[in-house]
């Protein structure tokens, strides 16, 4: 059981995770952290439309909580905030609810799969889909308060 949880793969994501650090320009920015097993993910990301353009992030979480933050640095970049909230429900649906892995693009975090049986895994799992979840609503929230006061300046 463990060694198709912790299987080669995972380990090889694990240990090489893209896009590490800092942006200080962001348009949104989102700190998770698992009290179970005190993993955090802060991620750091900037939209065009609503397109992720850059990102960063900053990791310190188990294997499981690396190699799901490797995968999200892989292909984030280029995903739609739509994509990425629909990958986290997916996420939650596979490893809470029985259901099937992402698929495309998506489909190394298939590899984690086995984690479903690991319910204190989950947590660490995932946090950085939940982390770019909330990045996600602080970026659009930023848009629409600059459009409201951008709208209102006009007014005078």
């Amino acid at each position: 059981m463990l060694n198709d949880v912790y299987s080669r793969r995972i380990l090889e994501l694990a240990a090489d995770i893209p896009l590490q650090g800092t942006l200080p320009d962001a348009h949104g920015s989102a700190r998770a952290h698992s009290k179970l097993c005190g993993s955090t993910v802060t991620v750091h990301l900037k939209l065009d439309g609503d397109v992720v353009s850059a990102f960063a992030q900053e990791v310190k979480a188990c294997a499981l909580g690396q190699a799901s933050s490797s995968v999200m640095g892989r292909h984030v970049i280029g995903s739609t905030t739509g994509e990425l909230r629909a990958l986290q429900e997916t996420m939650h649906r596979m490893l809470k609810a029985g259901g099937g892995p992402p698929s495309g693009k998506w489909a190394d975090l298939a590899l984690l799969e086995p984690a479903r049986d690991l319910k204190a895994r989950h947590a660490s799992i995932l946090l950085t889909f939940n982390a770019v979840a909330d990045a996600l609503a602080e970026a659009e929230a930023r848009k629409e308060q600059v459009s409201t006061v951008s709208t209102s300046e006009d007014h005078f």
